[in-house]
């Protein structure tokens, strides 16, 4: 089994994994909030922790992967007031609550079939877990770090504070949050501005409440996690994962429940992945620049000058470290779409060439990037370096079929178990293009005896034809261009 190496946002260095139980490993993901269509922003945390489960089963570990669905109780992130927003749509379009849940849920689930990102092994609500969050909120009650006030629960960050470290994975101190706290409507029922809703009363036109023994109500927002990780993944777990959003208010207030009610902060692993920006600017709909993902694969938004494939937009993420923050532009995307069909052909064209052979010793080169791929992998989940060691594999193969490099049997199988684990295993790239493999196979071969027509043209110096071929190719979308190594063509 390969040693990983991650980044914990809790001591913010790179540490070894090591699972509290050897060879299995529990994770916990925050998922989305279901009151819109999944957007650009939904993208990068679901392939981001694909990419971590994918990985951690390919080197050995069983992986029970929990990814919650928010359907109740959300509120804006910086604050305990406002009207639920799936709520307020149900409302407004005279629909029952989880009328709105089910079509957005399944809209989600449906972007991510498209992104080849694999279902949780658990996928919990907030709304199937109302009894397990009352419990929660009554334990943290009587180990007095939380009070009531006209039916609602909040958490006493002071009196927590004292105790614990309130701040403890975000880096702040309690001053710090006084200072950043702005003043809100309904919160005179708080002691202080920076304590947060455990549970809150309804009022009279939220249509979305449960029976408690404070209120009729629903659960604050931070509360779901908590209970839903613990109840899945028990009382301390190895990985929670997150948008870097969520690392203040959100997984700090989880932590502090988890202190609050177990005695312990409950995780091991903290991992955050980086924001995607727009042109530099981060996504909105009050900046006009909000792409959901259905936009992107259809190009039916003002922002997009073409639509983008599923896996485009994967190969786009991976193409960036999950830490660091990803900007989206046109030019971009067109670049990840010519590198991907350059990967992808490359594909192809190795299993022609490696059909049939046996595997035996590799040699030194091949072995190498096999190797080094995987190390960039298992060093923080390094996707761009593991793509770069990729791309030296693909000037192999380009050369291979060129006939400038021979490729030993051994060399081939070894390339391909590197594709097949690698770049469609872990990495969670497919070929769009070729789901009939027969068809696949007609195309490129129609396509080396076209090309093939054209080498000839052009030794022949025949160049009115051999632009001929060129421009009808374009013509039909596929790009024909002359290296070193041969000719490369993609669709």
């Amino acid at each position: 089994m390969r040693d990983l190496y991650i980044t914990n946002s809790l001591s913010r260095t790179k540490e070894l994994f090591t699972p509290l139980n050897p060879g299995h490993v529990g994770l916990y993901v925050c998922g989305p909030t279901v009151y819109g269509d999944a957007h650009l922003g939904h993208a990068r945390p679901a392939i981001t922790y694909d990419v971590l489960v994918r990985l951690l089963r390919q080197i050995g570990y069983k992986v029970r992967y929990v990814r919650n669905i928010t359907d109740v109780g959300h509120l804006e992130h910086d604050a305990d007031e406002g009207e639920d927003k799936i709520a307020k749509k149900a409302r407004l379009e005279q629909l029952e609550p989880m009328e709105v849940v089910q079509e957005y849920t399944e809209r989600y689930h449906e972007a991510m079939r498209e992104l080849n990102v694999a279902p949780p092994s658990i996928e919990p609500r907030a709304s199937g877990h109302i009894i397990e969050q009352i419990r929660l909120v009554k334990t943290i009650l009587e180990a007095g770090y939380a009070y009531e006030s006209n039916g609602s629960i909040y958490f006493d960050v002071e009196k927590y504070n004292k105790d614990h470290h309130y701040g403890v994975l975000s880096g702040r101190n309690l001053e710090d949050t006084v200072e950043g706290t702005r003043s809100l409507d309904g919160q005179s029922d708080k002691k202080a501005p920076f304590d947060f809703a455990l549970w809150k009363k309804a009022s009279p036109e939220h249509i979305m409440h449960w029976p408690s023994p404070w209120s009729e109500g629903f659960p604050g927002w931070h509360l779901e996690c908590s209970a839903m990780s613990e109840k899945y993944l028990g009382a301390e777990f190895d990985i929670h994962g997150g948008g870097m959003d969520l690392m203040f208010p959100h997984h700090e207030c989880e932590i502090a429940q988890n202190v609050a009610s177990r005695g312990k902060e409950g995780v091991r692993y903290w991992m955050h992945n980086n924001m995607i920006t727009i042109n530099g600017k981060k996504m909105g709909k009050s900046l006009g620049n909000f792409i959901t993902l259905s936009d992107l694969f259809s190009g039916n938004n003002s922002v997009l000058s073409q639509a983008y494939s599923p896996m485009t937009i994967r190969f786009f993420i991976l193409q960036a470290h999950y830490r660091s923050t990803l900007d989206f532009s046109n030019e971009a995307l067109q670049a990840a779409s010519k590198g991907l069909a350059k990967v992808l052909g490359a594909a192809r064209d190795l299993k022609a060439m490696a059909a049939g052979k046996q595997a035996g010793v590799a040699s030194e080169k091949v072995q190498e990037l096999y190797d080094k791929a995987y190390d960039a992998l298992c060093d923080d989940l390094n996707t761009p370096i593991a793509l770069g060691y990729i791309f030296e594999a693909v000037k192999l193969i380009n050369s291979a079929k060129a006939g400038s490099l021979k490729l030993q049997d051994a060399d081939l199988a070894l390339l391909e178990r590197m594709f097949s684990e690698i770049l469609f295993g872990v990495l969670g790239l497919k070929d769009e293009g070729a789901s009939d493999g027969k068809s696949a196979e007609v195309i490129s071969g129609l396509m080396d005896m076209i090309l093939e027509e054209r080498q000839e043209a052009k030794a022949n110096k025949d160049w009115t034809k051999s632009d001929k071929i060129r421009n009808s190719l374009t013509s039909l979308g596929i790009t024909v261009k002359d290296t070193k190594d041969g000719v490369e063509w993609s669709l």
